[in-house]
């Protein structure tokens, strides 16, 4: 990435307590670009109104930009055709929607659902409550001694109780890419439809939905420089056509009476019951637009490179723990310093302008499994630079103890 990609991003033009800010926080949220705050201002100014409700000529231009959004996130993922876009909150709702609207319909007492013991709690909890509710077992397959999966584990995981299975693209808490192709292949073809959490995925790395073989594939916008509050289910067709409806309302209907059956709409309108999003999604298309114009490709080369070069110079670092692969590939890096809190470590680090991620990055589950209280997670997007990569390090190697490893070593954290 040059130099000329900061300048799209007006809020990095800013110190921290007498430091230029380094935001290594871009697994929690990205920043937004001028090309997406300039769309989402530019509809509010000129296009503001509401879809589907109405023939007057502004409604008809904010159904248009709506749907030719829809189209943008597509093209962005190759789903086969624009009906299989539903437009979220984020990617928490997706996973709720296809946990309510389609697997409570297979998943009887008694059946299995196969997870990764990886997730974040978006991708566990949804699985775990219809569990418990349909009296199903959820089946979690646990990563090796390294915090990685192996697509033999899981399915080996798979019986011929399984109705259902999910899992992460790539790992929010050490960046860990996982086998997905793969695993998908083994589901599709004993019939048993997969999820995949694409949260940490579509920002890094080129996504296709077909090649992949996901059955359902969820992201967030505001994980790839789109605004907050929009997301993306991706489902094929005939699985969507099986779905319910999460939310009933206005705009999820074609007819409606007193009493007797509705006449439903089809997906993905079905799933989006009440007045949406509609300027998160047309952010959400020029930040598509923005990664498309820059190249997934050259992006994904960025992000590996500044991945790399962090996890050697904290690996350099005595007592310095790097968790993961021996060469993380996702855009993360997560990590630990002996006798330090992880906490102590991510306030020294904000009091030199650096933001990461501090605690159990909502995987309490996993990081449990590394035998830790906690990670420091520093992340990186386009605007990263291998100076800040070079900050990072140079920082972690000045924290001390303080607040947190003194008087607090066995603090659970908020983030969960």
């Amino acid at each position: 990435m040059t130099a000329d990609v900061r300048e799209h991003f007006p809020i990095l033009n800013q110190q921290v307590d007498g430091h230029p800010l380094a935001y290594l926080d871009n697994a929690a949220t990205t920043q937004k670009p001028r090309q997406v705050l300039d769309a989402v201002v530019r509809y509010y100014s000129e296009s503001n109104a509401n879809v589907g409700r109405s023939v007057h000529a502004m409604s008809m231009r904010a159904t248009d930009a709506y749907e030719a959004a829809r189209e943008t996130v597509r093209a962005f993922v190759n789903a086969a055709d624009a009906a299989e876009i539903a437009f979220t909150k984020g990617t928490t709702e997706s996973v709720n929607l296809v946990a309510e609207g389609y697997a409570a319909q297979v998943v009887e007492a008694g059946d299995e659902v196969v997870i990764s013991g990886m997730e974040h709690h978006s991708n566990l909890l949804p699985w775990r409550r219809l569990c418990e509710r349909k009296g199903a077992v959820l089946r979690v397959v646990p990563t090796d001694a390294d915090g990685e999966l192996s697509a033999e584990a899981f399915v080996e995981h798979l019986t011929d109780r399984t109705r259902f299975a999910a899992v992460a693209h790539v790992s929010n808490v050490q960046g860990t890419v996982n086998p997905v192709e793969e695993i998908a292949a083994a589901t599709r073809s004993r019939g048993i439809p997969l999820l995949v959490d694409g949260a940490q995925a579509v920002a890094h790395r080129p996504v296709d939905v077909q090649a992949l073989g996901a059955d359902f594939y969820c992201f967030s916008g505001h994980k790839m420089y789109a605004p907050m509050g929009i997301g993306v289910l991706y489902g094929r067709a005939e699985l969507l056509e099986r779905m319910d409806a999460m939310l009933v309302g206005g705009g999820m209907v074609k007819q409606v009476t007193v009493a007797g059956p509705l006449a439903v709409a089809k997906a993905p309108t079905l799933f989006e019951g009440g007045t949406p999003n509609i300027a998160g999604a047309v952010g959400l298309a020029a930040a598509v637009d923005y990664l498309t114009a820059l190249g997934l490709d050259r992006v994904r080369e960025h992000d590996t490179e500044l991945t790399a070069r962090a996890a050697a110079g904290l690996r350099a670092l005595d007592g310095v723990r790097v968790f993961g692969a021996q060469q993380p590939s996702g855009g993360l890096v997560s990590f630990g310093v002996d006798g330090l809190h992880p906490y102590d470590v991510g306030n020294h680090l904000s009091a030199h302008g650096i933001m990461v991620r501090t605690g159990v990055h909502c995987a309490m589950p996993f990081v449990d499994s590394l035998g830790v209280v906690g990670t420091v997670r520093a992340s990186f997007a386009v605007y990263s630079t291998t100076d800040e990569v070079d900050r990072l390090v140079e920082t972690v190697a000045t924290a001390e103890k303080g607040f947190w490893t003194n008087e607090h070593p066995d603090e659970r954290f908020l983030d969960l």
